[in-house]
């Protein structure tokens, strides 16, 4: 039931906020599904010209390619996977800490989240989604407080109309979070 309403309020949320983002990746739409989520498994990627799973560490994947794919994994629920190749990733990177905070926030880990989440936003401020995914824990967590302020500060840092924000703002006003 909480999937079906969460649903339904994400196809909301796109049809009112324009410039839509959704886990980090280019569009509002879930991220593709490839041989990743397929056939692989243990954290391993699949490689097109090996044709087939490794391990990500063992190939020359981009890190843009081993976030699409973290980012693959996360939304088809294999966070451990998806921590796996957090793990070979640039751990200074605000994106591979908005993803930590993600993973463990959906493993229901929020004070665990939200260290990545706070160090994603010091190395970044501007990164309006590890904002939103905090505002979004900190909604599960009965902290509407604080998900405000986040939801302020995407707002401030130019966020309004975007996946971020519409999202959060609908998470704020129902008390439903989203999946990714």
């Amino acid at each position: 039931m909480r999937l079906v309403l969460a649903s339904a309020i994400a196809i909301q949320a796109i049809a009112f906020a324009p410039a839509v983002h959704a886990a980090g990746g280019g569009s509002s739409s879930p991220p593709k599904t490839t041989n990743t989520t397929k056939k692989c498994l243990f954290g391993r990627v699949y490689d097109k010209e090996a044709k087939r799973c490794v391990k990500p560490n063992k190939s020359n994947f981009t890190e843009d390619e081993l976030y699409d794919a973290v980012r693959e994994l996360a939304y088809d629920g294999q966070l451990e996977n998806a921590q796996d190749i957090l793990r070979v990733m640039d751990q200074n990177d605000d994106r591979v800490q908005t993803y930590w905070g993600f993973t463990y926030r959906k493993m229901g880990e929020l004070e665990l989240a939200n260290v990545f989440y706070n160090n994603a936003i010091a190395n970044n401020p501007d990164n309006i989604l590890a904002r939103s995914y905090m505002g979004q824990g900190f909604v599960s967590a009965g902290r509407t407080d604080l998900a405000i302020e986040q939801w302020r500060e995407i707002k401030a840092r130019g966020g309004e109309g975007t996946w971020a924000e519409a999202s959060l703002r609908e998470a704020i006003r129902t008390g439903l979070t989203y999946s990714y």
